[in-house]
């Protein structure tokens, strides 16, 4: 049975101190990945053409928190490709419209038809135009009430006549 030569230098202080490695990325934040990172530390200090090192221990730390460092960049680049990615195509499937559907277009014209017929409705007739101003304009209730001449505590009466009855159609509506 042919005995392995011990290890020395480099090499010898890696197997030595494995385990305070492994722990010592543990707690610098690599977690379940600390045994990978030390894996990767071996791997490095095995292939490398570095001479004799003065200072073993505090080089393997180094060398692993270097590595740690690398793949918390690599994997936050990576994250944010794909977050940028998904922002890019959020919503869009390949082969399918963002469009609405033909019922979804037909449901909300017929939708739309109702309320201007709720509107057309109301009394007096001024309720109507008021909330078209404001709410469809985009017209400050203060310049409406100076438009129709009338208090700005008219307007608002008038803007919840109208909001209470488009709640009661649209709850109606959602009924169907």
């Amino acid at each position: 049975m042919s005995q392995d030569p011990p290890r020395t230098g480099l090499e010898g202080a890696f197997f030595e101190h494995r385990e305070r490695l492994v722990r010592f990325l543990a707690v610098r934040g690599a977690g379940e990945a600390a045994e990978d990172l030390v894996q990767e530390v071996w791997l490095k200090i095995s292939t490398s053409q570095a001479g004799p090192v003065a200072a073993p221990l505090p080089y393997l730390y180094r060398v692993a928190d270097s590595l740690m460092i690398d793949r918390f960049r690599s994997q936050r680049q990576a994250a944010k490709r794909d977050r940028e990615w998904t922002d890019l195509s959020a919503g869009t499937v390949t082969g399918t419209s963002d469009a609405p559907s033909a019922e979804r277009v037909v449901a909300a014209r017929d939708f739309v038809r109702l309320v201007e017929e709720l509107l057309a409705r109301l009394e007096p007739p001024r309720v109507a135009e008021v909330f078209r101003r404001h709410r469809v304009d985009g017209v400050p209730q203060r310049q409406v009430a100076a438009e129709f001449g009338v208090s700005l505590s008219t307007v608002e009466s008038d803007l919840r006549v109208a909001y209470r009855a488009l709640t009661e159609l649209r709850e109606r509506h959602d009924e169907v």
